[in-house]
């Protein structure tokens, strides 16, 4: 078997591309971090100056010469864009924590309810609003339907993480309660949208189709977790590099045995990253090892897929600005509605429901992640990508100035609510 091999032309123009996008997300996250703005953002604007609305404008065969030299480039950098999205979701599994302290038990619940279901309900009823400017080439009302309202609802559990590490609330009972109730809610969403991927990729609608992708998608998460509390209880020992080699094995075969069944690579990855953190309990020198793989990944794939989804923004030719403030502000005010007003039937103090209402709105990762899955399946077309790029990028930018600003002012009110 002979495996067809790029020419030195193609390969010189295969990773001077990389190099550009690395870079570019790197310079642009440094000034960004400096700004005390989520890195994540820097690193998206570093592909937007790059493409359709940035040197491009300028520079067209330049731009092009660079980033699409030859038919297959375009198909090369989508891989490595998969790799980040893929290590991007395995490395939040891999972090997700649902810790159900009892004293907490009743706002978790409460908020997952508000931040959840109350926006979903509501922004129901303006899906038609925002269908006919915004639905992609492969999407149908339900798939159309499900991303809509799951943009509408989503909270990032990395951006959060990182805001509360940089302004040194980690370890709150506010940070605990709002990254368990998170990670809740965005198992929930998966599941929906496998649904919706499911919808727009089957020829036919089928409703015993989208339940059997429903519960396949619960099982797996009950599976993982009954089985990493099975292989917990066995004392192995793994050479560090054995430990690592194997892991990849298990995300990759997963991956590929899973999309079978229209299970998304991304979810899958979560689940195996989830898995592998559960399985670790008891071997903390593993454990911190494989942060090792989390720092390879936010390093060199991850930028570059963050990068790889600013160079498609397109501010110029297929966006509204009308639409997108339209859409921001139903989103944000949904989500701070329906936080807010479940967390009025507990007694706690008002600024608390505010600044809960406020964080459950940053979207981040997980904003970013639907935008990209939705636009790559074509369930949604460019100006509605870069809308909840956009949005993604507000939301999170608002809940971190909001929260370091709360902590400048009463940093107690984290603690007691």
């Amino acid at each position: 078997m002979k495996i067809e091999s790029l020419s030195p032309d193609n390969l010189t123009a295969v990773f001077l591309s990389l190099g550009i996008l690395l870079l570019s997300a790197f310079v642009f996250g440094k000034i960004f971090t400096f700004l005390r703005a989520p890195k994540v953002i820097g690193e998206i604007a570093g592909g937007f100056i790059l493409g359709a609305s940035g040197i491009y404008i300028i520079a067209p065969e330049l731009i092009t010469q660079i980033f699409l030299s030859f038919q297959e480039q375009g198909k090369i950098l989508n891989t490595f864009y998969q790799l980040g999205l893929i290590f991007l979701m395995f490395i939040a599994g891999f972090n997700t924590q649902i810790n159900f302290e009892k004293q907490n038990i009743k706002i978790i619940s409460t908020l997952f309810f508000g931040a959840t279901f109350i926006p979903i309900i509501l922004g129901y009823f303006f899906i038609d609003y925002f269908k006919d400017a915004f639905i992609g080439e492969k999407g149908n009302d339900l798939s159309f339907s499900l991303v809509f309202l799951i943009a509408i609802a989503v909270t990032s559990i990395p951006v959060i993480s990182k805001i509360f590490f940089d302004i040194g609330i980690i370890k709150t009972r506010f940070a605990s309660i709002v990254l368990t109730t998170s990670t809740i809610q965005d198992l929930f969403l998966w599941i929906l949208l496998n649904i919706a991927i499911n919808a727009a990729t089957s020829s036919s609608f089928s409703i015993e189709n989208n339940l059997w992708t429903a519960f396949v998608t619960i099982a797996l998460f009950v599976l993982v977790k009954v089985l990493a509390n099975i292989v917990n209880k066995i004392h192995f020992r793994f050479e560090s590099i054995d430990f690592f080699t194997l892991s990849f094995v298990l995300l990759f075969l997963a991956i590929a045995l899973l999309n079978i069944v229209h299970i998304n690579p991304m979810y899958t990855s979560f689940l195996v990253g989830f898995l592998i953190k559960n399985t670790l309990q008891n071997n903390l020198e593993l454990k911190e090892k494989i942060t090792s793989i989390s720092d390879f990944s936010f390093s060199c794939f991850i930028p570059i897929y963050f990068a790889l989804i600013g160079i498609q923004l397109n501010v110029i030719h297929e966006f509204s600005f009308v639409m997108f403030v339209m859409f921001c502000l139903l989103a944000c005010v949904l989500e701070f509605f329906g936080s807010y007003v479940s967390l009025l039937s507990l007694k706690i103090s008002n600024i608390s429901r505010v600044n809960f209402a406020i964080t459950m709105n940053a979207r981040g990762g997980p904003g970013i992640v639907l935008a990209s899955v939705a636009f790559y399946y074509q369930i949604i077309n460019t100006g509605f990508f870069t809308t909840l790029i956009l949005t993604t990028l507000f939301s999170s930018m608002l809940a971190g100035y909001w929260l370091r600003y709360q902590k400048n002012k009463n940093s107690e009110i984290f603690y007691r609510f």
